[in-house]
């Protein structure tokens, strides 16, 4: 075994004369595994939001829609959904392409309403651009193919007290193009399904089938307020030009996915970041108790350094000892807190959900945010990024008390003594 590193791990193992060091010591083995354990915590917590954000919002939102462009002359109505489909579909980055008819109605059950934006989609294509059945409960998806009805977010559908079975009112108003609303048209539908993702798209969503949707509206078949495409790459959707529409013959308009929830991502990257530096000092700060810990083990120890330099120990020698010592002390912390850290971070959904039933309330409301539990996923390289982030720290903090080592005069120790 390499001397300086046995030397430094009896001295790690054996009493110190000075009880402060050892109490120094501990305080900062706490500091490094508490900052380290929150470290892999909040990154782990970062990582879930992530994989919820693809999961739950690129997965389910329109990569792009091309909407007709409403002003003054124009409907805001595509009149030949056909045409303009078929001119989407020459475009190879575009894999798929889905017609909806959208609109806001009130939702009335009894005594209860609720505004909901309604968007009436075919079933087989709304398959093609996003995953939206997958989270509609049961074999309601399946019902909305075959039987038609509507589709209800599940906020919605608990607000209003109704379930997959129950029929309810819409109250639909149209406008005359100026500002004036008719007076609203009611309908009776059943529901069909209900739709969950835990988050804040299940207080807005509902769906039907486009034809009813149509009629509804008054629109012929042709007719529909938009198209939702699937593209290759979500994250490339903003560089996409369209140029086979330039011959269409009707004002168009695309917003991306990006305008609507790109602010989700860049907060989760930029919280990761700020966390990434608020932690990496609080471990900073830890490692640094390092060096008092080491200049009072140096202290501790200078009868040892005088006997081993008296022996032939050379400066190279006595101060590897204690940079071994204070890596060790670091090494020791930092392990405590990646245990606990990837213990804690495999298991945080868990222990935030029992957390909110002791306190009897939600930490995440899915009517704010856009999933209403905590997500944690473990990413290997965070740990071994934030092992060697508190390794280095520890290395430069062992320098200085470890070079103040090397410098003691045998002569001047042992006289003293």
């Amino acid at each position: 075994m390499n001397t300086p590193f046995f030397i430094s791990w009896r001295y790690q193992r054996s009493k110190q004369k000075n009880r402060l060091v050892s109490l120094i010591s501990a305080f900062s083995g706490i500091g490094i595994a508490l900052g380290v354990a929150v470290l892999i915590i909040g990154l782990s917590a970062m990582n879930g939001f992530e994989r919820e954000l693809n999961n739950r919002i690129l997965a389910v939102v329109p990569h792009s829609e091309v909407s007709a462009y409403q002003g003054q002359g124009e409907s805001g109505v595509i009149e030949n959904r056909q045409k303009l489909t078929a001119l989407l579909k020459q475009d190879p980055q575009i894999i798929g392409v889905s017609p909806f008819v959208s609109f806001t109605a009130l939702v009335e059950n009894g005594a209860k309403l609720k505004v909901v934006q309604v968007k009436g989609v075919e079933q087989a294509a709304q398959d093609q651009v996003s995953s939206l059945g997958k989270f509609v409960l049961g074999d309601g998806w399946q019902k909305f193919a075959q039987e038609g009805g509507l589709v209800l977010g599940s906020g919605i559908a608990r607000d209003l007290a109704v379930a997959e079975g129950d029929w309810v009112t819409l109250l639909i108003s149209h406008s005359d193009g100026q500002t004036n609303l008719s007076q609203p048209e009611r309908h009776r539908i059943q529901i069909s399904g209900i739709l969950r993702l835990d988050g804040q798209l299940d207080h807005s969503y509902a769906l039907m089938p486009l034809a009813q949707a149509q009629s509804l509206l008054g629109y012929h078949a042709e007719q529909v307020t938009g198209v939702e495409l699937k593209v290759a790459d979500p994250f490339g959707v903003q560089a996409m030009q369209y140029p086979m529409l330039q011959t269409y013959p009707q004002m168009l308009y695309v917003q991306n996915w990006i305008a609507k929830f790109g602010y989700m991502y860049r907060d989760i990257q930029l919280i990761r970041m700020v966390m990434y530096i608020a932690m990496v000092l609080v471990i900073g700060v830890a490692c640094f108790n390092i060096v008092s810990t080491l200049i009072m083990a140096v202290k501790d120890k200078q009868g040892d350094i005088a006997i081993m330099r008296t022996l032939g120990a050379n400066n190279r020698f006595i101060k590897r000892i204690f940079i071994w010592y204070g890596l060790q002390a670091g090494m020791k912390g930092c392990l405590i807190g990646i245990i606990l850290g990837i213990v804690s971070a495999l298991n945080l959904t868990a222990i935030i959900r029992s957390i909110e039933s002791l306190i009897g309330r939600k930490l995440l409301s899915d009517g704010v945010y856009f999933v209403d539990f905590l997500p944690s996923e473990l990413h290997w390289q965070d740990v071994g990024l934030v092992l060697a982030a508190a390794l280095v720290l520890s290395l430069i903090a062992s320098l200085y008390p470890a070079s103040r080592a090397a410098k003691l005069q045998p002569a001047q120790v042992l006289s003293g003594h």
